[in-house]
């Protein structure tokens, strides 16, 4: 018996909207403590959080609060909603002020200055997945530090097929996006 392409049924894959996500944590499919994100519609199990991990995110947070001050808000491993099937938990970010607009709502592309992910054990994952879903939706810059290698790589000019500009940063001093009068010093990271 043979079969022809009119015969065959395509077989398509579900993805979940940002309403189902949350939908599945309230009725108890997803676990409270679950460390999953939501990227292009399936949700992602990420791996436990390291001490390396754990401890060069604090210290992110910490340079980044002492330099922005009030004048930017720095979020830790907390959603930044990119549209209907994504719902990503970067390890940082710095959005506009103030706080009192995320009380109903996750921040938005266009509330976003800058996005860190701390990258140990999903490197890959971040760099191939995660770079071009925030670079799709024009988030304006991303910078990616591997723990391991320690490195800092800048990715800017965000456009439809990824970032336009990416370069390994040697600096110890950077401006911060959107605030471009206002510096961090990264020479405390390594």
């Amino acid at each position: 018996m043979t079969s022809t392409a009119a015969n065959l049924t395509p077989i398509r894959r579900h993805r979940y909207t940002v309403a189902d996500y949350y939908r599945m944590a309230e009725v108890g499919i997803l676990a409270p403590d679950a460390r999953v994100e939501l990227i292009d519609g399936e949700v992602i199990e990420m791996p436990p959080i390291g001490a390396p991990h754990a401890s060069t995110v604090t210290e992110v947070q910490r340079t980044l609060e002492r330099a922005v001050g009030d004048a930017a808000i720095v979020r830790v491993q907390n959603p930044i909603h990119l549209g209907r099937h994504d719902e990503p938990q970067p390890d940082l970010a710095l959005v506009t002020p103030p706080a009192s607009k995320y009380r109903l709502r996750h921040p938005r592309p266009g509330d976003v200055l800058l996005l860190i992910e701390v990258a140990d054990t999903t490197l890959r994952f971040d760099r191939d997945v995660k770079l071009g879903r925030y670079a799709r939706v024009g988030i304006p810059e991303v910078w990616l530090l591997d723990v391991k290698a320690r490195t800092l790589q800048r990715f800017r000019g965000p456009g439809s097929t990824g970032y336009a500009a990416s370069e390994q940063i040697a600096d110890l001093t950077l401006p911060i996006p959107g605030l471009e009068s206002l510096r961090i010093d990264i020479s405390n990271l390594w």
